[in-house]
């Protein structure tokens, strides 16, 4: 009989830890072995149980979830889903536990909590799946972030120049992608060409996340907007809960935000950018594939590909979830496959690069 996911679950509202234990319970492939009402009753719980997943709260009596997980993740990590309310301080909140080393997210609803987190069930479920199986590294985060070391940032003096207003660079990436994509965009010149992103997620954290990765890196982040005119040193990600593609207005690249269908059962996918890419920017383009579960983006990375553009994907070693970027390679999309800390040096050389299949 295959073993069974273990899960505890760390929530101060007694409602909602019973919610979520029966949730989990009713699967047969995994079981809730204990509930927590704060983290040093959590802290004895993950001792003496050795769970294989924790579901935390992030505001909670005794200490805050942000701190004990900041603790957990750097005197014994294992695998953590935060469940964080859909406010703007708890979008903000969310992302610093991503940086922590959570794996992932569920936000909670605000009101008409058994009938929200029924809803959700399906969602914690397959998130607790991902996280049971998820590559988690021990933190060595600060209390608060910080910006990146300049050995970390990108040189200021290694200029692109003209080429980048003709290529452009697409980013996939899901479960563990906060973090993924952070350390790609933080390593890009100010005159990198312009770059799109989608990264799973659902509505109202994507405006946070653009923000945060504004405050530390040298290109301009920000969440897109539909007809947004996509330039040189500019990042655009793709709000949640909504469709993005790229498409030409004249000479521009222009961002294209619409409220589309499910594609892989996400919105917004990676497949529906990657195939705008192929469509619209051909041997311009760059495309790149980061950590996450599924098959999302495969198909489409390879439409790239053949259309020209020249393609990494993460390795394995390097990646929360080898998912994504497994089904990339299994399809023939990537050109490199590489440790996430060498993908922006290795696009920067291939864009500074002599090879005029690169070149303007």
């Amino acid at each position: 009989m295959t073993k069974k996911i273990r899960v505890v679950v760390v929530d101060d509202s007694a409602l909602v830890r019973s919610l979520l234990a029966e949730i989990i319970n009713r699967q047969a492939d995994m079981e809730c072995v204990g509930t927590a009402n704060d983290p040093l009753i959590a802290r004895e719980m993950i001792r003496e149980l050795n769970p294989d997943v924790i579901t935390l709260d992030i505001e909670m009596p005794k200490m805050d979830g942000i701190e004990f997980l900041g603790r957990l993740m750097r005197l014994r990590p294992m695998p953590v889903l935060m469940i964080s309310t859909l406010t703007e301080r708890g979008a903000d909140i969310t992302m610093r536990a991503l940086e922590l080393g959570a794996v992932d997210f569920v936000a909670k609803p605000r009101i008409g909590v058994v009938d929200g987190i029924n809803d959700l069930a399906s969602q914690i479920v397959d998130k607790v799946r991902v996280a049971s199986q998820a590559h988690v590294r021990r933190s060595v985060a600060p209390a608060t972030t910080a910006v990146p070391s300049q050995a970390a940032a990108a040189p200021r003096n290694q200029a692109i120049g003209r080429i980048s207003t003709e290529k452009l660079i697409c980013i996939g990436a899901s479960t563990g992608g906060t973090e993924a994509i952070k350390e790609i965009l933080v390593r890009m010149p100010a005159d990198s060409p312009g770059i799109v992103i989608t990264q799973h997620m659902p509505p109202g954290f994507t405006t946070s996340f653009a923000a945060r990765l504004n405050g530390l890196c040298q290109i301009s982040v920000k969440e897109a907007a539909n007809g947004d005119r996509i330039l040189p040193g500019h990042a655009y990600i793709a709000p949640g809960g909504k469709q993005f593609r790229i498409d030409k207005s004249g000479a521009n690249y222009v961002c294209v935000v619409e409220d589309g269908e499910l594609v892989n059962r996400h919105k917004p996918s990676v497949e529906v950018l990657f195939k705008s890419a192929a469509r619209v920017v051909g041997r311009n383009a760059f495309g790149i594939m980061l950590t996450g579960m599924g098959n999302d983006g495969a198909k489409a990375m390879k439409e790239m590909r053949d259309c020209g553009s020249y393609n990494y994907v993460q390795d394995e070693a390097s990646c929360v979830v080898f998912g994504m970027p497994r089904e990339a390679i299994l399809h023939g999309a990537a050109d490199e496959v590489l440790p996430l800390l060498s993908i922006a040096p290795a696009l920067l050389t291939k864009l500074s690069g002599s090879n005029d299949r690169y070149r303007v």
